[in-house]
Order: C-alpha cells, then structure tokens, then sequence
C-alpha cells in the first residue's frame, strides 16, 4: 500500500508505518487532547453533579475573559513602535 503525499492523519485516523505503534499512539493522543476529546472522556467517566457542571462552566468563562484579557495586554505591551511614556524631552 503506497501512502499519499500529504499529512499522516485524515480526521482522527492515524497511520502507523513500518510497524512503529507507539508513535502512532501517540500523534493519536496529541490530535485528541488538542481537540478536547480526552478532557470530555474522562469528565464523562463519572456522573457530575449540576453545582460542579456550574461551577467548571463559570471557572471556564472566567478563565477565558482573564486570557484574552492578558493576551491583549500582552500584544499591547510588545509592539514596537509606541511612543516610550517615561521618556523625556529635555
């Protein structure tokens, strides 16, 4: 079987070439836990009561506000070409 010449995966299926399994496991592993699937999976494991589905879905959103929030910052404080505040003029 001749593979074609572009990325090893197509979805979630992974090739596994020349017989190196644990590779194969785990470019599969990188793919799922990017894509939230393992973090789903195991919180599905157990039943999870409704107050702590409230809580993880505020802890959540909190987190992401305080992320963008600090990237922003962050592209703010690395540009380049702002004027300098404490620079003086004489």
């Amino acid at each position: 079987m001749k593979f074609p010449a572009h990325l090893p995966f197509y979805a979630r299926t992974v090739f596994v070439r020349n017989g190196q399994v644990d590779d194969a496991f785990r470019t599969l592993n990188k793919i799922l836990g990017n894509e939230g699937i393992l973090e789903i999976a195991r919180r599905r494991r157990y039943n999870e009561k409704p107050y702590k589905v409230r809580n993880r879905l505020s802890f959540e959103h909190c987190k992401r506000i305080y992320s963008d929030d600090m990237s922003r910052k962050i592209t703010f404080l690395m540009r380049k070409n702002r004027v300098d505040p404490w620079a003086t003029g004489y």
